[in-house]
């Protein structure tokens, strides 16, 4: 329809000039009004009128940190092994995947519990073997910074026990007899992902249909816009197409490698960067960047202030490292935003967020202000740099559904210091600073994208599924308004398409969510059971009754 008029009583806009309205007037998918029914017939006088269901509409959401293409092929294609999963039903899961493959096919799946990391020795490994029926195995954790491989995966990508460590990455070896044991840490996943990469590389239409898939299951939950937060060529393409054949219903910021990437295996960022323009399109937009500062505390390859508990392979006094120094980083930066590329930077650990915020603090007292930088997942920050954000303008991209309690923050329990963990996430304290906060997925790294259980898990800091009990860091917990402007106004603002989404305001894109309830009524614990009735994007229902 080129022209209608929504209407409901309940539409929160998030437009902080009119909050609340009952009607609005789209044209071609732009909204050109926003108020009361009468209001909005005096602009389209003859529209259609649509009665949107439900109890209350808000904007379409906006997931600042996700890889729905990678999301789409795992759950299209890949083998589930959800992180709750004994080493034994692991290998179970791959024995049942293996009957249904051909001798020599690839099994790929996860996502594994890092809490394994300990049991994966040789003697695993030739069990994977046995499991797989001898083919190769990738299997990726719940980090998705890791990787547990068969031998004939090994083999596959060239591995063999005298194969050195590439760098900011480890083959883990048996410690007696200096076998790969079929674990890899961070850049050594590498190795294998382009072996299953070449493999996989003749069907590139099953990278469309997973990006398909996925943006059909985030529209069912009211996300409308997204940050792809490692862009890759294969994903570029699978996007373009899509966009193409009208299937795109959302907008998308995509994040090209700035640096060598470990979990984007032979992308060469110079190379990508010059194919942006030929794989934009009206809702694609390759303008953002990534990079990789440090891993993840599961596997002790976060950078951190104080040093990990103590282990057998890593002593006393370890605290994992970044891969640039602060001035390196620096001038990736400056060169960033001599191109208008705003960088989305991995830090999990409180000593490499400290290292980004002196690197952006150097860019700032160079170059004046500039563009609105990431610290993606902001897991642990000391208490210190938190002032630090809004001073030098950096968004924290958070995770929720990575830190409230979960087997996640189990593992994790298993390699930091209790004070340390008990104090992850504080987002009162960045809201209460002025830093803008930003919800994101990170799916497929968790294996659900729904955003309203991961804004129940910031207003409670209990895990929403009820599994788990107990508050992580409870006086971090923010209201349910704070909560949606994080994946709304603020979202949309981190990543750049404030213009056009996060809020329904004239001149932006008529993209909405029809809600079965009132959030703002409810129990904060009934959050996470919000269901969206429908969605709307540029004007259309794609998602609901009417799709």
């Amino acid at each position: 329809m080129p022209e209608t008029i929504l209407h409901h009583p309940l539409i929160c806009t998030m437009d902080p000039q009119r909050p609340w309205a009952q009607a609005i007037a789209v044209r071609d998918g732009r909204i050109l009004a926003v108020g009361s029914l009468k209001e909005a017939r005096e602009v389209l006088p003859t529209a259609p009128l649509v009665h949107l269901p439900g109890e209350m509409v808000t904007p379409g959401l906006v997931d600042v940190h996700n890889h729905f293409v990678w999301a789409g092929r795992a759950e299209l294609y890949e083998v589930f092994v959800p992180p709750v999963f004994s080493l034994d039903q692991v290998l179970d899961a791959v024995r049942a995947a293996a009957a249904g493959k051909a001798p020599g096919e690839w099994i790929v799946g996860g996502i594994w519990g890092s809490a394994l990391i300990g049991e994966i020795d040789a003697d695993a490994r030739r069990r994977l073997d046995e499991a797989a029926g001898g083919r190769p195995v990738m299997l990726r954790d719940d980090s998705h910074h890791n990787r547990f491989v068969s031998t004939a995966a090994l083999a596959a990508a060239g591995i063999t026990d005298d194969t050195p460590d590439p760098v900011n990455g480890t083959i883990v070896r048996d410690a007696t007899t200096g076998e790969a044991t079929g674990l890899l840490l961070e850049a050594a996943c590498s190795l294998v992902e382009m072996a299953v990469a070449r493999a996989l590389d003749a069907s590139p239409r099953l990278d469309v249909e997973a990006a398909a898939h996925a943006v059909k299951r985030l529209n069912a939950v009211g996300v409308t816009g997204m940050q792809e937060a490692l862009t890759t060529r294969a994903v570029m393409r699978a996007l373009k197409t899509l966009d193409d054949e009208g299937r795109l219903s959302a907008w998308v910021m995509g994040s090209l490698p700035m640096t060598e990437a470990p979990l984007a295996p032979g992308e060469m960022p110079d190379e990508l960067q010059a194919l942006r323009d030929d794989f934009r399109t009206r809702h694609f937009l390759p303008d953002a960047g990534k990079i990789f500062l440090d891993g993840v505390p599961t596997s002790r390859t976060a950078a951190m202030l104080e040093p990990y508990l103590p282990d057998a392979v890593h002593g006393c006094c370890f605290r994992g490292g970044t891969t640039l120094t602060v001035p390196q980083l620096a001038r990736v930066l400056s060169d960033c935003e001599q191109k208008n590329i705003r960088v989305k930077i991995h830090c999990t650990g409180d000593a490499s967020t400290r290292a980004a915020l002196d690197a952006i603090d150097v860019l700032r007292s160079f170059n004046g202000p500039g563009l609105q930088h990431h610290i993606a997942h902001a897991t642990f920050i000391d208490p210190a740099e938190i002032p630090r954000f809004a001073a030098l303008d950096v968004v924290a991209d958070l995770s929720p559904p990575l830190w409230f309690p979960s087997v996640i923050i189990d593992a994790i329990r298993g390699t930091v210091a209790k004070h340390i963990v008990d104090r992850m996430a504080p987002i009162r304290s960045l809201v209460e600073a002025g830093a803008l906060v930003a919800g994101g997925s990170d799916w497929p790294v968790v294996p659900d994208p729904n955003p309203w259980p991961a804004m129940q898990g910031m207003v409670t800091r209990r895990d929403p599924s009820g599994r788990l009990d107990g508050a992580l860091a409870p006086e971090q917990a923010i209201g349910v308004q704070d909560a949606l402007r994080a994946y709304t106004l603020n979202a949309a603002q981190a990543t750049g398409l404030a213009d056009r989404a996060g809020s329904l305001t004239a001149g932006k894109s008529a993209d909405l969510a029809v809600l079965d309830r009132r959030v703002f009524d409810i129990d904060p614990a009934e959050l996470g059971q919000t269901r969206v009735l429908q969605t709307w994007f540029e004007g259309r229902c794609v998602h609901g009754a009417d799709t």
